[in-house]
């Protein structure tokens, strides 16, 4: 029976370490949030948001906007937070209403307030960085969950076969990056891939996040892996699952994460450790 890797738990520990080190800054960390509309899904991520920033003592506010914004009125309150200095962090919620271009917005964001890590300068500082490097100020999110949950448990990434299944900008990209950093050797799967199951029977660490209701199943597991679930997917009876078959695939793993309560709540906390170490450089307005 695997070890359960209790994301839960990791980030309340990593909030109430922040809290702590919050303490002894003479600027409180700010976070701001923009919603456009009113998606369900980011409305449950954005209250769980605002819980952290209030567990950990930080600033945060939320502009929740009407789905009929325009994308000139974004721009707009982007440039506004950008000089205000009790914020350190701005995420623009995703998706957004069709009519607005989502490129447009997150190029638009200041790059030193980017604590999601989605301006192409910031995806440029990961792609360029070399081991021994300087830690940077900010990785994105979800994949920085995954690596700090590897962290915690004790898993050894150097010279292991880490396989991705999934290819997106916001996990499978920049986690390859970051395994590669640590000296994995690392294999993307996607929709292409030709014999999907033997491909992650080679893998000591399987990370999925394709957004594929238990996708991955025991048979494609060798015993012994660390299996990292990322995705969450609604059944038609309401409950949530992963991208990975939890009860069977348990079985043969050595570690596993469960979703809900996984990756999830890892998110969070890496966004407010961002907005942390943001605050530590800007330090106070200029």
């Amino acid at each position: 029976m695997a070890i359960l890797i209790d994301g839960k738990k990791i980030s309340t520990d990593i909030i109430n370490e922040m809290k702590v080190e919050c303490e002894k800054l003479k600027v409180k960390p700010g976070l701001v949030v923009i919603v456009v509309g009113e998606d369900p899904a980011s409305a449950v991520y954005v209250r769980n948001k605002e819980k952290a920033c209030d567990t950990a003592n930080f600033y945060h506010h939320t502009y929740r906007l009407p789905a009929s914004t325009t994308e000139e009125e974004i721009l707009l309150l982007l440039k506004e937070i950008e000089k205000d200095c009790k914020v350190h962090g701005v995420i623009v919620q995703l998706p957004l209403p069709k009519h607005i271009n989502e490129e447009k917005i997150i190029n638009s964001i200041p790059v030193d307030k980017d604590v999601d890590c989605f301006h192409p300068f910031n995806v440029g500082k990961l792609l360029t960085k070399k081991k021994g490097d300087s830690p940077l100020l900010c990785a994105p999110c979800t994949p920085a969950g995954v690596m700090e949950l590897l962290d915690r448990y004790g898993v050894d990434i150097a010279g292991k076969h880490a396989v991705i299944v999934g290819r997106s900008n916001i996990v499978g990209k920049p986690l390859s990056l970051m395994l590669l950093n640590r000296d994995a050797t690392v294999t993307i799967c996607h929709s292409r891939t030709e014999d999907l199951a033997s491909v992650i029977r080679s893998a000591d660490i399987v990370v999925a996040a394709v957004g594929v209701p238990k996708l991955v199943r025991a048979d494609m597991i060798k015993d012994g892996t660390v299996v990292i679930d990322v995705g969450v997917n609604r059944l038609p009876d309401g409950k949530l699952c992963g991208d990975v078959d939890f009860e069977k695939v348990r079985e043969k793993a050595v570690a596993i994460t469960p979703v809900p309560g996984g990756v999830g709540p890892m998110t969070i906390a890496m966004l407010l450790r961002n907005t942390l170490s943001m605050a530590k450089r800007q330090n106070s307005c200029e």
